[in-house]
């Protein structure tokens, strides 16, 4: 969730330090801070706010050094104020964290025991001190941060510079994100490769509990025991252009635009053209002996398994349960036996998914995971990997991630289905052809985009929405509320449409928008007469359907947009776009921060 920025080079580090603190805003924050160890001091900025805050400060009161650390938090223990901004000092070390020290509060009562004066209401202030106690015992760094991490209990990942010791930058983690950015004359740490990019490409990605030592020419990682451990070196394939806006207004806007680009991208990798069939899906686990799926994951890509519930079943007919992931364990489900658990994060590095896969791990049950990046903890921690090729998302409400991550659901339920022995060749051909035709109809849905706004415009003032679907298209639905509430702040709801007669239509009056998600599939019908009950109660209704003959029109919606698709299996894939697009411009229209929504972050790694 928070952001990490750490440097240590030949040059004044302060401006990397903000240039990678502005390309982490999207993972969201309250605050922002740095510090730099120079001239045998330690010098601290921080504000609350926007990173145009420090900048202020930094404006007024500049700093300079040669090795330094950079934080955005977003607020966890203690409100978001200047005195719980990052970075926390002791006397000799300061610290940057992301994550959450559960046993803080034993540890704070064994420091102010010990006269130690706490200046913040956070867990991370603690650390510092600890690390100091160590260093009065005669310890050098390393070894005092080796021996305070085996007494925090709970995630982190720490950038941490010493007083006394100007030519070195420590880094650790345990269940957050870290990563060391290996440069010429420079070394560097992140939270992920997005602030990097521009300095370097080559990263070493760090396991739990690895402390990196990082000087200007060199690096050197150990374990908790002090033994050298070795980490690949790999070359990011993130794109310095690709976390840039322009020609765009908002981050969101452009990966909507980016949307059919992406989808090719994925489905390259799952799809033969020729033949028109998914290729061959990794050997483990055994497709044709699951006979359970359990689908977990948080937010939007819970939505996307949903969906994926309807398409698995209908092919496979294999049973699929979907789990919110800060649920699943805690209920302790029972493990079917040739069950398969599915996990989908876009990050790679959202805490509780990540929680869900060691469970099950544990328990001797294979796991396939969905991930946008290939060097995440749950792409290394899976049994098998399946790639979104989304490339960076930056836009805190999910769009491009979440398509994909559909797309490649959708290849899974084919290959599921074709391993089940339930799907003909010229089945899964059909459904090949509609998958290929994807991004053609998204760049279609798209042209649509003044229209949209133009409805955002009457509708922009409403306090509430409804959003009602069926079938696979339900869960789209939910997904169209949960992004209008993301960056708007109006409060939605998503119903399947069936339902609405069990409590819903109470809210239904003249005030209330109802859009209504529905494909001329064989549930349209059905989705009709739930629209004629909205009318005939006076609510105002967005009609998404698609052209289609031998079915009745249902009464005239006050605002359609009408799509040009074909083929019922690739719906949810498209009629998401449009309700992408209304929240957007229903978000610009009442200026709220489309890119960064108040209180939201955009790798949630702390459960």
């Amino acid at each position: 969730m928070c952001g990490i920025i750490g440097a240590i080079g030949e040059r004044n580090v302060t401006p990397l330090l903000m240039e990678g603190l502005k390309r982490l805003e999207y993972r969201g924050y309250d605050s922002a801070g740095v510090a730099v160890v120079y001239q045998s001091a330690i010098q601290v900025r921080r504000a609350v706010g926007k990173l145009s805050n420090l900048r202020e400060q930094l404006t007024s009161q500049p700093l300079v050094g040669f090795v330094g650390i950079g934080h955005t938090r977003w607020a966890t223990h203690g409100p978001p104020t200047e005195r719980n901004a990052h970075p926390h000092r002791s006397a000799k070390v300061v610290v940057v964290h992301n994550g959450i020290i559960e046993n803080y509060l034993e540890l704070r009562r064994e420091l102010t025991a010990c006269g130690v004066k706490l200046l913040s209401d956070t867990d991370t202030e603690i650390i510092p001190h600890l690390i100091e106690q160590r260093l009065e015992q005669g310890d050098d760094p390393v070894t005092a941060v080796r021996l305070t991490l085996p007494r925090l209990t709970g995630a982190f990942a720490l950038g941490i510079l010493f007083l006394d010791h100007p030519d070195l930058l420590v880094a650790t983690r345990r269940s957050s994100p870290l990563i060391l950015g290996l440069g010429h004359g420079e070394n560097f740490i992140a939270s992920d490769a997005t602030p990097l990019v521009p300095y370097t490409r080559r990263m070493v990605y760090l396991n739990d509990n690895d402390i990196a030592i990082l000087h200007r020419e060199s690096y050197q990682i150990v374990d908790l025991a002090g033994q050298t451990v070795e980490r690949a070196v790999k070359e990011s394939q993130v794109s310095a252009e690709l976390t840039e806006k322009w020609p765009y207004r908002h981050f969101m806007q452009k990966e909507i635009f980016e949307q059919p680009t992406a989808i090719t991208q994925t489905l390259q990798g799952f799809l033969d053209y020729a033949s028109r069939r998914i290729v061959d899906f990794p050997t483990q686990p055994d497709l044709g002996r699951v006979r359970f799926v359990n689908v977990v994951a948080c937010g939007t890509s819970y939505h996307a398994g949903l969906v994926a519930k309807y398409w698995i079943e209908g092919l496979a007919g294999i049973p699929v349960g979907v789990d919110v992931a800060s649920e699943f364990r805690y209920r302790q489900p029972p493990l079917a036996e040739n069950g398969l658990t599915v996990v989908i994060s876009q990050s790679g590095e959202t805490a509780d998914t990540l929680a869900c896969l060691r469970h099950v791990k544990a328990a001797g049950q294979p796991v396939l995971a969905i991930v946008n990046v290939p060097e995440s903890s749950i792409a290394r921690e899976a049994d098998a990997v399946l790639y979104t090729r989304a490339g960076p998302e930056i836009g805190v409400a999910s769009t491009k991630a979440f398509t994909t991550q559909l797309a490649v659901l959708a290849c899974l339920a084919i290959a599921l289905g074709r391993a089940q022995g339930r799907l003909a060749p010229h089945q899964e051909q059909e459904l090949v052809a509609q998958l290929q035709g994807v991004a053609g109809h998204m760049e279609r849905i798209l042209t649509h985009d003044e229209a949209i706004l133009g409805i955002a415009r009457e509708l922009m003032h409403a306090t509430g929405f409804l959003f009602l679907g069926r079938g696979s298209c339900f869960p789209i639905a939910l997904e169209g509320a949960l992004k209008l509430k993301e960056i708007s702040y109006i409060h939605a709801e998503g119903y399947a449409a069936g339902e609405m007669k069990h409590g819903p239509i109470a809210l239904i009056d003249e005030e209330l928008p109802v859009v209504v998600v529905a494909p001329r599939d064989p549930l349209f019908e059905k989705v009709a007469s739930n629209l004629e009950e909205v009318k005939a109660r006076g609510g105002r209704v967005v009609l998404i359907s698609s052209n289609g003959s031998g079915q009745r029109t249902p009464a005239a919606a006050d605002f359609s947009i009408t799509l040009d698709t074909s083929g019922d299996f690739i719906a949810p894939l498209l009629y998401v776009i449009p309700l992408q697009l209304l929240a957007y411009h229903i978000a610009v229209l009442k200026g709220t921060d489309v890119d960064q929504p108040r209180n939201l972050a955009k790798s949630v790694t702390v459960e």
